[in-house]
């Protein structure tokens, strides 16, 4: 059995965290017979098992009350373990308004451990003794009281200074009116408690201890392996040596049959040693192919466990809302079901530590703005008693968390008038936002649509921090809702923070990555796919113009990158707010603001890749979040999607990317294309040398059909045609090519044998450009007319 290592702890430490344990297993039990005595409708025989862990937590709290000389916790323990003792007997009924005097037994337990000093000299009188008698004698009256009456729980007068909060931190809508005080020094805070030592699973420290010694065999097996080489090293230079010997000694001049014997006895040695040699050589490579098999299997095994380790389960860090909501529900007047579904889901501690007190704002505001009082509820036709559910699961990679009620929800109408009201948007484009995109301002800093403000929530902070905190460990938080129906939130988070699923891609000959959560897409486009606008490039994704930006250049490369002669462009897209990937099909997905199109050089493939944080005596490297390490142990950093933005702003803003842009000549400037149409072949090789020798791309067709087909599935820019053709002529080429919408704008020069005036006639009454004869191939007549046309190269 493996137990922690708890030398590092004071008494008084090891007290704190029992009292944190056994404190916790109060809250859940005690919240958990609430709900079946309310479901009873009255006093109900509790089962014994929810008792009997009851009863003990009280009486390990008041075995290391005891031990530690703290005499206040003891009092407070003895009696809420008389009281489970007494219920268990049955001399006691248990009733649903003593769970009150309970939990505040609870909350002064909690009060008692942080009060405590680590210095016996520094103890002082704890300043609640009031409280804590005041609850002594409230439960010694329900002991007293007969089991024949009916029992009602005395009023324990608690002073709110005395009385630590029933659940954990969490953000206020309102301001505090004064700095909390701070904890007595000698009572380590939370965070350096943590600092000392983690929870991990039994079972997962016997696995790792299992790796580790499987790990040490296996680094064993290289010393054997070694001595293998070095014998295969020793036989191979005999050989060596013996070969050498017999050139050195070999005659010059032939040899008897007699004679060449000896020769031949020493060649067939050399031969068995080489095979001997060989044979070795194999069983040691087989031997190593298999060691490498073995290893990788066991280093991946023992690298899953170790994340397993960093992993917990989503119960551990909503343990305290089960009180926290019974004590908010019963505050508000409201009756509430409140369920947790997926408590096994693995999530990452690093991220289940962050996630409380978004998750605790969410429920606060889903008991004050969503759910209804009941007489509301059964007014508008539901049951008296509304559900709230925070459910944690896995799905496509990701981690999905889901606070969802079945309250009033949000009216779409009053949710408009509200961003109109607040000038946030003019009324005419507050008509024309979508659901999505209304839900959006919801998480701007200062909204609200409370019509009034109470001391739970109404001021419009908290869910633009809640969406900020999300954020801040590679998540997205999305909303929707339903007039009447409830509201949902949707936060998709990483799996870990450990390691990252990333795009690899090439900037300028080094290695960057793009964390998969913080991107949008990765698309290619062709270069005749990116246009201009008010000097600024861009293409179309989706229906909306994207902006594009040189990766080598927002991150400071002086040179232009290597796409500048790639036919096709990667694109990395991203924006300011990250898109959700895998979302569950009722999600609708706002439109994006501020996207970009980040160009790089190449793609690379996607990775996971074990995230190590950038050395802290850098500061904040601009546009770059963390690193990581290849197989090769080549360096890559993963980039930073919030502060590229922010870059490309601030280039955008001051202008530097146009002029300075090294790519943009060559996006602007695609090679000129020409198609050739002749049936010569003389003609199509004169024409065509002459307009690649300018610099021009040419291509050729050898009747007007196949020209037809070739300018209906490529791009050219202009079009030069025979007018005697078969099958097709270049006066029907050309008809055709004005009749089509796509075509009718391609610019057409028509060069024929003759001067002849009724081609010519005919050729500019179907839309030709120029028309030329043959001989204009002798002078500059046909370049001049093409550089006319469409330009130089």
């Amino acid at each position: 059995m493996t137990h922690p290592d708890l030398s590092g702890f004071s008494m008084l430490d090891l007290f704190r965290m029992e009292i944190e344990a056994q404190t916790a297993i109060l809250n859940e039990n005690l919240v958990v017979l609430e709900e079946r005595l309310n479901a009873s409708e009255g006093a109900i025989a509790p089962p014994m098992s929810l008792l009997e862990l009851l009863m003990r937590a009280a009486h390990s709290i008041k075995g290391a009350a005891r031990i530690v000389q703290v005499e206040q916790a003891v009092q407070v323990a003895h009696c809420m373990e008389d009281y489970f003792v007494a219920a268990q007997q049955q001399t006691l009924q248990l009733d649903s308004q003593h769970i009150d005097s309970l939990l505040q037994g609870v909350d002064l337990l909690q009060r008692i451990a942080q009060s405590c000093s680590d210095s016996p000299g520094d103890a002082k009188p704890l300043p609640y003794q009031t409280d804590i008698e005041a609850f002594t004698r409230a439960i010694t009256t329900l002991l007293d009281q007969s089991p024949d009456f009916p029992l009602t729980a005395p009023t324990v007068s608690l002073s709110a200074e005395t009385i630590p909060p029933a659940s954990p931190p969490v953000l206020e809508a309102s301001p505090p009116a004064q700095e909390p005080e701070p904890p007595p020094a000698a009572a380590p805070p939370k965070e350096a408690k943590s600092d000392r030592g983690v929870r991990v699973s039994r079972e997962n420290l016997n696995q790792l201890m299992g790796l580790a010694g499987e790990s040490l065999v296996e680094a064993n097996w290289l010393f054997p392996f070694i001595e293998a080489l070095q014998h295969i090293k020793t036989r191979q230079g005999n050989l060596a040596k013996a070969a050498e010997s017999l050139s050195v000694h070999a005659p010059t001049q032939a040899l008897s049959l007699e004679q060449l014997a000896p020769y031949q006895v020493r060649l067939e040695a050399l031969r068995q040693q080489a095979n001997e040699c060989y044979r070795l050589l194999s069983e040691s490579v087989s031997n190593l192919e298999l060691y490498v098999r073995r290893s990788t299997n066991l280093s991946d095994r023992l690298y899953r466990e170790a994340i397993a380790t960093q992993m917990r389960p989503f119960a551990d860090g909503v343990e305290g809302l089960p009180r926290l909501m019974r004590d908010l529900v019963k505050r508000l007047g409201k009756q509430v079901k409140f369920e947790i579904v997926g408590k096994s889901t693995q999530v990452d501690r690093d991220i289940l530590e962050r996630l409380e007190v978004p998750i605790v704002h969410l429920l606060r505001n889903a008991v004050d703005h969503g759910i209804e009082l009941p007489q509301e509820r059964l007014a508008a036709g539901k049951s008296a008693e509304g559900t709230i559910r925070l459910e944690a699961a896995h799905q496509a990679g990701m981690l999905w968390i889901t606070v969802s009620d079945d309250g009033r929800g949000i009216d779409l109408a009053d949710l408009r008038d509200s961003v109109t009201h607040k000038g946030l948007v003019s009324a005419e484009m507050a008509a024309r936002l979508t659901e999505a995109e209304l839900m959006e301002f919801l998480f701007l800093p200062g909204f609200s649509t409370a019509s009034s403000v109470t001391e739970i929530s109404g001021r419009g902070v908290g869910l633009d921090i809640v969406r900020n905190i999300v954020q801040e460990v590679g998540g997205v938080l999305r909303a929707r809702s339903q007039k009447g129906a409830g509201m949902t939130f949707y936060l998709q988070l990483p799996l870990t923070l450990s390691v990252v699923r990333t795009l690899l891609v090439e900037i300028r000959q080094e290695v960057y990555a793009f964390s998969l959560t913080r991107i949008e897409q990765a698309v290619r486009r062709e270069r005749s796919q990116i246009s201009r606008v008010e000097n600024r490039l861009f293409f179309q994704h989706e229906g909306e113009n994207i902006g594009l930006v040189s990766a080598s250049q927002i991150l400071g490369y002086s040179e232009s990158s290597a796409w500048a002669q790639q036919p096709m462009l990667s694109i990395v897209v991203i924006s300011d707010t990250q898109a959700v990937s895998a979302a569950p099909r009722n999600l609708l997905q706002p439109s994006q603001t501020q996207r970009y199109g980040v160009v790089v050089d190449r793609f690379l493939g996607v990775k996971d890749l074990v995230v190590r944080p950038l050395d802290p005596r850098l500061g904040k490297v601009q546009d770059v979040s963390a690193a990581a390490l290849l197989e090769d142990s080549s360096l890559v950093l993963i980039l930073d999607i919030e502060d590229l933005v922010r870059s490309i702003d601030k280039f955008l803003s001051e202008e530097q990317l146009t002029p300075a842009d090294p790519l943009e000549p060559e996006m602007l400037k695609p090679p000129l294309k020409v198609l050739v149409v002749d049936d010569s072949i003389t003609v199509r090789e004169v024409e065509r040398k002459l307009l690649e020798n300018r610099g021009y791309q040419v291509q050729v067709a050898v009747n007007g059909m196949d020209a037809w087909n070739a300018v209906r599935t490529d791009r050219f820019d202009l079009v030069i045609t025979d007018v005697d053709m078969p099958r097709l002529n270049g006066i029907e080429l050309i008809s055709l090519m004005k009749q089509s919408p796509k075509l009718k704008s391609l610019p057409v020069i028509v060069v024929s044998y003759k001067d002849r005036e009724e081609d010519y006639l005919k050729g500019l009454d179907v839309g030709a450009n120029y028309y030329l004869t043959k001989s204009s191939f002798q002078d500059d007549t046909l370049l001049r007319a093409v550089i006319d046309l469409i330009g130089e190269p």
